[in-house]
């Protein structure tokens, strides 16, 4: 099943509910390299990243699949991009417009799994855009 519009905003509303009180994680660990690499690249605290994570809306949804891990299979993952502007740690003075790659994981105790948070590797596709 393909989600609509509607779909989407009921979905981000539960993702932003859970942002909003703390119940998420970015994920950080050795296998989500390019993750620490935004935060090693870029100026960016957990303030920041939730309020990236509270301003996506239905235009910066991507699509939905499956989770390719084994034994998740029936998990679905969620996928934005967003633009973002972020100063570089050992750039320029001037903030990078770039965009974002945001994959999630609504957990089914509405615990939300940010899998991937970091620059997008390729243009990406808008269902709503």
């Amino acid at each position: 099943m393909t989600p609509n519009i509607d779909d989407i905003d009921k979905y981000l509303t539960e993702v932003k509910a859970a942002v909003a009180i703390n119940n998420y994680r970015i994920s950080l660990n050795e296998h989500r390299p390019d993750n620490r690499e935004l935060f090693a690249d870029y100026i960016i605290d957990e303030a920041k990243a939730k309020e990236i994570l509270i301003s996506l809306n239905a235009e910066d949804f991507s699509e939905v699949r499956n989770n390719d891990h084994k034994g998740f299979e029936h998990e679905l993952l969620y996928i934005f991009g967003k633009d973002v502007r972020l100063l570089e740690r050992f750039g320029s003075a001037e903030e990078k417009t770039f965009s974002l790659y945001i994959k999630f994981n609504k957990l089914d105790n509405s615990f939300i799994i940010v899998v991937s948070f970091h620059e997008q590797e390729w243009p990406m596709r808008y269902a709503f855009k």
